[in-house]
């Protein structure tokens, strides 16, 4: 009898991958090369790793679920939302704390904002999990930049063909107030948004699976937080999460973060595999 091998990708799109020239179309406006607007190192070759996964292991999966990036141009996280003392905005890569909000060193645009921030900022800080980063526009909705690496989709529309099944895709990010690195629950939680809650359903049909292979970028952030979630919301079934190593790579600068991630993961039972190792699986229970 078949095992049920769930195969969950984590934001396999174009803003976070290091695409070459060639896949980066022109823009029809600027007549410039599109460019990813976060790319992290090693990520395009995860991402052909992944795909060659899926392709030669196709008849041993039995389900795939995708997670989207979506946020909306203007958000707490991205530049737009902020303005400096000097007038100018934000640039990216900076954390803000509460305490700086309220000096003045760093104010929402619209002044509107103000408490609201300040409300989600004292909120994720007490979290203890992250400080707010302002991260460069991404993901944005409708954008190329939001779009699924093509060789992974051009995998996983062949494994739908052959499964005659459909690949489940999460949008997650379009609250602008918060933070949302998980799949399954947003940094901050909003009582009048359930998109922001944690997400019971999904996590419970990941539960029926036998295994739960992880790959995704990046390791660091999205990958950590999300497995995270699954994780402390699985208990013991932790245990049926494999992280695929060679098809994850961190944000630059946060490889420590991303190793701290690994090695508290294995100290709750989660394995992690290279894709070799998990073609072995995903073959021999195609010949089940």
């Amino acid at each position: 009898m078949k095992r049920n091998l769930h195969l969950l990708i984590i934001d396999p799109q174009n803003d976070f991958c290091d695409l070459p020239a060639s896949y980066r179309p022109i823009h029809p406006v600027t007549g410039q090369l599109h460019a990813p607007a976060l790319p992290v190192p090693g990520a395009h070759a995860d991402m052909q790793r992944l795909a060659s996964l899926i392709n030669r292991g196709r008849d041993g999966i039995s389900a795939i679920s995708i997670t989207l990036d979506s946020h909306h141009r203007f958000d707490i996280a991205h530049p737009t939302f902020w303005i400096g003392q000097d007038g100018q905005l934000v640039a990216p890569f900076t954390e803000i704390t509460a305490a700086q909000v309220r000096a003045g060193q760093y104010l929402p645009r619209d002044p509107a904002g103000l408490d609201r921030a300040l409300n989600y900022l004292d909120r994720l800080e007490a979290a203890g999990r992250y400080q707010l980063m302002v991260w460069p526009i991404h993901c944005e909705i409708g954008t190329w930049g939001n779009n699924v690496h093509d060789d992974v989709r051009t995998a996983y529309n062949a494994w739908e063909d052959s499964a005659l099944g459909l690949v489940a895709k999460l949008a997650k990010g379009s609250n602008p107030w918060t933070e949302h690195y998980s799949a399954v629950m947003a940094e901050v939680p909003y009582d009048d948004d359930p998109a922001t809650q944690f997400n019971t359903a999904f996590v419970d049909t990941l539960a029926t699976a036998d295994v739960i292979y992880v790959a995704g970028e990046a390791g660091s952030h999205c990958v950590k937080a999300t497995v995270e979630h699954i994780a402390d919301h699985l208990g013991a079934d932790a245990a049926k999460l494999v992280l695929v190593t060679d098809c994850i790579s961190p944000v630059t600068g946060f490889d420590d973060q991303y190793q701290q991630f690994l090695q508290a993961m294995a100290a709750r039972g989660v394995r992690s595999m290279q894709s070799g190792e998990v073609l072995s699986e995903l073959q021999a229970n195609a010949a089940r």
